[in-house]
Order: C-alpha cells, then sequence, then structure tokens
C-alpha cells in the first residue's frame, strides 16, 4: 500500500515581493509557486501518493491531514509563524512533520525552541534533499526515522528530477519558476547564499532546461517565467551554453515565455550573454546594488560593484544603462544599514536617475551562518534573530548610525521612493521606458484577462492618491513610446501594490512606535496622551489599514489595553 505524502508550503506574510495587490487585477493568488516542494516532490519513488497544499493559495484542511501519513514542509525565515502553525495542526491531527528548506537548515535549534512544548517537529532535513531525501523516505517507511537528517555534501544537480508541476493550478500564480543553478561564485558579507549552496555554482545541463520548459509548457501556462537562481551567471560559461538551446526551443515554440532572473552586476560586461537573453525574451533581470557608496560596498565585499575607475554610482549607472539598452528591465535591491553609509539621499538620487522602478529597499539584517553574524557577534553588535521580512522597521544589531536615525532614514526612503506624486514611481517607470530598448519577442498577445486588469487599473488608480502621476505617465508613454505601452500598464498595477503597502506599513510603525513611546512615559507617570486619545488614534489606524495589517495593530493595543487602560 502507498504512503501518502502531504507536502505542506507555509504562507508568506504580505511584502513587496509578494505582489499581492497587483495580482488581484489578474485574480492570482500568489506570485510564484513552492518550487522547491515541487522539486523535492519529483524525487519521490512511486510508492509514494503526493498531495500538495499551498497555504499562500488555499487552507490546510481537515481532510488533507487525514489522508496523510506524514507532512513534509519546506520554509524560509519569514514563514515561521505560519510554519509553526501548521505544525500545530499536524501535531493535532496525529500527523508526523517533516520540516526542511533554508529556515530548517539554519536555524533548527532556534525553531524547535519556539515550539509550544506540546508541539513538535519529528524530523528535520537540513541542505539540498537530493542529496539525502531518499535515505528519509526508506526510514520512514521501516518506522526508524531519525530526527535529523544531514546536512549530506552538496549534490550535483545534473540529473535532479523535474518539479511536479502536476501537483499545482498554475492558473493560480502570477509567474512560475525554474531554476538553472546553485551556488554564487561572490561572497557577500551579509548574504546566506554561499552558506547554504557554497561558491562553486552547480548547473543543470540544457537537455534538463528544455524538459522542464516542456513539462511547463505542457501544463497551458503561457507568461513570465522566473529562473529564481541567486546569480544566474555565476557560471557564465555553462549559462551561455544553455540560453543558447532557450533560444531554439523558444523560436520554435513562438515565444510562449517571457524569462526573468537574478544576477551580479558584472553582467553588463558581457555582451555574448546580454545578447542571447534578449533573444531568448528576457524581459528583467534582477540585480544586487545594495548601495552607491564605495566604503559600503567594500565593507560588504561587493567589489564587483565598484568598478575599476573605483566611482560605484557612475559604474553602476552604466551598468543599468547598458542592459536596459538590450531591452532587460532592471529590478534592484538596496540595503539601508551597511557600515559605511551615512546618508541615503545617494541612494535615491542613484535610484531615479537610473529610472529603476522596481527598488527592492530593505533595512539591512544579519542572519545566522554569514560573515556578516559573525563580525557583529565579535563586536558585540549583535540584539535578536532575524525574521527574515522586508517590510518589518526593526533592526537585530546596533548600526553605526545612531539607530533612531537609520529607522527613520528607512522610513523616508521608503515612502519617497513610493509615494503617489509625480516625482516618485512612475517618473522611475518613465526613465526606465525611455531607455529601453524596444522587444523584439513580446511573446503571446495580450488576454482577456489582461483587458480586464487593464480595466481596473484605470478605474482604481485614475481616481486614486496616484491619479495625477498615473495619468501623466501613461499618457507620456502612449504618446512618445507607444511600443511600450503595454509593459506601462504592468509597471502601473505593480505601482499601486507598492504605494498601498508602503502607505499601510508606516501607518503600523507609525501607531506603534506612538503605542511603545507613551507606554514607556505612562510607566514614569509622564502619558503624553488621553486613554481617549489614544482610542481615537486607534481607530484612525484601523480605518487606514486591510484586513492583512489589522493583526499588526490590533496585537499592540491589546498589549496597551491590558497594562494601561481601564
Amino acid at each position: 500500500m502507498k504512503k501518502h505524502a502531504l507536502l505542506i508550503s507555509p504562507a508568506f506574510p504580505i511584502s513587496y515581493w509578494s505582489y499581492t495587490y497587483a495580482l488581484e487585477f489578474v485574480n492570482k493568488k500568489s506570485n510564484l509557486p513552492p518550487l522547491g516542494l515541487l522539486t523535492v516532490a519529483g524525487l519521490f519513488p512511486s510508492t509514494w501518493a503526493l498531495r500538495l497544499v499551498d497555504l499562500n493559495v488555499e487552507p490546510l484542511r481537515d481532510e488533507d491531514l487525514e489522508w496523510a501519513d506524514v507532512a513534509f514542509t519546506s520554509s524560509m525565515i519569514v514563514q515561521e509563524a505560519s510554519l509553526l502553525e501548521v505544525v500545530k495542526r499536524c501535531n493535532g491531527a496525529g500527523v508526523p512533520v517533516v520540516a526542511g528548506g533554508p529556515h530548517p537548515t539554519a536555524l533548527h535549534e532556534e525553531l524547535s525552541a519556539r515550539l509550544a512544548p506540546e508541539h513538535r517537529i519529528d524530523h528535520f532535513v537540513l541542505g539540498e534533499a537530493e542529496g539525502i531525501l531518499s535515505e528519509v523516505l526508506d526510514d520512514l517507511q521501516s518506522g526508524e526515522a531519525r530526527p535529523l537528517y544531514g546536512p549530506a555534501a552538496r549534490p550535483e544537480i545534473g540529473d535532479t528530477a523535474l518539479p511536479r508541476f502536476d501537483l499545482i493550478d498554475p492558473a493560480q500564480y502570477g509567474v512560475m519558476a525554474l531554476q538553472f543553478s546553485r551556488g554564487c561564485p561572490f561572497d557577500c558579507e551579509f548574504c546566506d547564499i554561499t552558506v547554504l549552496f557554497g561558491r562553486r555554482p552547480r548547473t543543470k545541463t540544457s537537455k534538463q532546461m528544455i524538459s522542464e520548459l516542456d513539462a511547463l509548457l505542457a501544463t497551458g501556462w503561457r507568461g513570465s517565467v522566473f529562473l529564481v537562481d541567486d546569480n544566474f551567471i555565476g557560471n557564465k560559461r555553462d549559462a551561455l551554453l544553455v540560453l543558447r538551446d532557450i533560444k531554439l526551443w523558444q523560436q520554435r515554440n513562438g515565444y510562449p515565455f517571457s524569462l526573468m532572473t537574478e544576477a551580479s552586476v558584472n553582467l553588463a560586461e558581457l555582451s555574448p550573454l546580454l545578447e542571447v537573453m534578449r533573444d531568448c525574451a528576457f524581459s528583467m533581470v534582477f540585480l544586487g546594488i545594495e548601495s552607491p557608496g564605495e566604503e559600503a560596498l567594500r565593507n560588504t565585499s561587493k567589489g564587483q560593484n565598484i568598478g575599476r575607475a573605483h566611482e560605484p554610482a557612475q559604474h553602476l549607472l552604466a551598468a543599468v544603462r547598458r542592459i536596459q539598452s538590450y531591452g532587460i528591465e532592471v529590478t534592484a535591491g538596496f540595503i539601508i544599514g551597511l557600515d559605511g553609509d551615512t546618508e541615503f539621499d545617494s541612494h535615491l538620487e542613484f535610484i531615479h536617475r537610473a529610472g529603476i522602478p522596481i527598488a527592492m529597499t530593505g533595512l539591512l539584517t544579519a542572519l545566522k551562518g554569514t560573515r556578516l553574524h559573525s563580525r557583529l557577534h565579535r563586536e558585540g553588535r549583535l540584539i535578536a534573530a532575524s525574521a527574515g521580512s522586508n517590510t518589518e522597521i526593526e533592526l537585530n544589531f546596533e548600526p553605526q548610525l545612531p539607530r533612531a536615525e537609520l529607522l527613520a532614514e528607512y522610513r523616508r526612503v521608503i515612502g519617497t521612493l513610493y509615494q503617489p506624486s509625480l516625482e516618485g514611481y512612475f517618473e522611475r517607470c518613465t526613465t526606465m521606458l525611455r531607455h529601453l530598448a524596444p522587444r523584439e519577442h513580446e511573446g503571446r498577445s495580450i488576454r482577456w484577462a489582461e483587458v480586464r486588469a487593464i480595466l481596473r487599473s484605470v478605474r482604481l488608480q485614475l481616481f486614486s492618491r496616484q491619479g495625477a502621476a498615473y495619468a501623466r505617465f501613461l499618457w507620456t508613454i502612449a504618446r512618445w513610446h507607444p511600443h511600450h505601452l503595454a509593459e506601462a500598464m504592468r509597471l502601473a498595477i505593480k505601482g499601486y501594490h507598492f504605494e498601498k503597502l508602503t502607505r499601510q506599513q508606516l501607518e503600523v510603525d507609525s501607531f506603534t512606535r506612538l503605542l511603545d513611546d507613551e507606554s514607556s512615559a505612562r510607566r514614569f507617570g509622564r502619558g503624553a496622551f488621553t486613554d481617549n486619545a489614544i482610542k481615537e488614534r486607534y481607530r484612525r489606524a484601523c480605518q487606514a489599514v486591510d484586513a492583512r495589517f489589522r493583526q499588526h495593530i490590533d496585537e499592540p493595543m491589546t498589549r496597551f489595553r491590558t497594562e494601561h487602560l481601564a
């Protein structure tokens, strides 16, 4: 009799990366499928029956747990709250839990400590599944599974199984995902990728990648596909070889996919790669720019971002422009809080000059296992474990700048980047599209669902706080760059997500800071607000956020009410 394995992907909190408010325009429930679990599913033998539940798309039902003999989870740090709830549900149903992925690999001891005494994770699997899953499954079959497995030696991935796309409904997702490589040759101080996957990039073969593209095409998917490598060009030779075959595949199939990926800044120096990426219909690449400041980049071992002239801002701007000249949008990560950065107007100026609409700007966090974590520990600057979120306005270490000053600067930066005025997001969109070369292979035609999304965008955004900037942006693109009008609409819808998320994030932060300050003051008999004033501020905060953020308003208010209000 087959054993039943229930694969559970815990929920992600709303964030910049989630695109939650943008996905609502096209009736999608999640941005990306759980590729890690789909890959793990491909490793199971036929003696197991599989079912996958993605909590970002659907709830975990009692009947799922009744069906399961064992539950497998894969999670990142930011999914911890959801993972703990999954463990509680599984324990209550008597279903053993096997936990793997980056989060348990890095923090399995801390994760066990955070569980309530009556709850448990039965088996931890550390590291990459290809090297150890068969042993785990054999032990589960024989009833002799151990509490801890791995990590095993890093496996080659040239023969790993196809992801099991049949376990999901692709229509629920905004973007599909594939992976070509693991590992990165660079060793940025704050990054845990080399800790998890090593500095020698391991790659799949062209045959594998074409098989995965075929499998994805067979599901009926048409649209965006994210190659989720942390650095797609970590092995430049293998990347070039596989791209040449992907180019032929796209040509044979009429360009059904628009491709995206992540890469290091030195991509801009690699003309053969850029040329074939353009011919493969790549539409976007994410770069880890982090900062335009030379001292900050040196401190965090980002020498590849500095350039030979030692003028990082000019070097980085030239890199962005070169990539844009191939019809590939540059999105980028920026970090507030690196040692050596003493001001952040330079960040804002660079982002606006470069025309980077999607500038994922987050506070620096010290992740366990990274060189940054070790250094800050030696310096006595660590405070707490990281929550792994890019929306929490908090630090888990003592920065060089005064903490309050740095946090205030972060609020100012994200508020400026995603403000609804003409000088914010839409101006960067215009700059980017002005420099973006026309794309020869836009792929499939626009579907009716996307037409409805455009109509909804006009209805919601034209009469919102973004209205004036939104209208001017679309008019400018329609008049001067009409070949980019479809891309302009996609960017406009994403802008709705960024503005709404940022506004609510700042509202939550403002309210919780007010409660913290008032609570501290009241302990010394110096409260600045009456009880009624606090209640009124709470009412206004609740009105300013939607249901997704309410718990972040309600929880601190409940604590404050218990301690200070009659």
